[in-house]
């Protein structure tokens, strides 16, 4: 039940009150029992500047992790239509995010805890769009990759 709740409310900066809501009976479930009442949380702050979707996201990492649950972080933003916001119409190259925007995230947040994931745009797509216009962007791929391995 909690789980459903909280996967509809988190997903963006004004709904930020719905994960916060979910984790209060998470925290008294790991009081009780010693074990997270879910593994892991999404945090859509995209359409945030990242600077402030990385501060916000730090906070929930830091209060989840010491339930030993995961925190999973947006960056970039799809073509198409997603949770009432239509990127339809926007540039290409603005559907791959940026490696040094994936690497500033991932340093962020392992200052905090290593119990987080970054779901990094590379052209992905929602809804009903055509796909002729996306190509293949490895190269974003292989330089976010190196960048964290380095």
């Amino acid at each position: 039940v909690y789980m459903w709740f909280c996967i509809l409310t988190m997903l963006q900066k004004n709904c930020c009150r719905g994960l916060t809501v979910c984790l209060m009976p998470a925290k008294k479930n790991f009081a009780e029992t010693g074990k997270p009442l879910f593994s892991s949380h999404m945090l859509d702050l995209s359409e945030e500047p990242l600077e402030e979707n990385i501060e916000i996201s730090k906070r929930y990492l830091k209060r989840m992790s010491k339930m030993g649950m995961t925190l999973e972080i947006e960056l970039g933003i799809t073509v198409g239509e997603e949770d009432g916001v239509d990127n339809s119409g926007v540039d290409n190259s603005l559907l791959y995010t940026q490696p040094e925007d994936v690497y500033y995230a991932y340093s962020e947040l392992s200052k905090v805890s290593p119990n987080f994931t970054i779901a990094a745009s590379f052209g992905n797509v929602h809804g009903a769009v055509s796909y002729t216009h996306l190509r293949a962007h490895e190269t974003s791929l292989h330089l976010v990759c190196r960048l964290l391995l380095e």
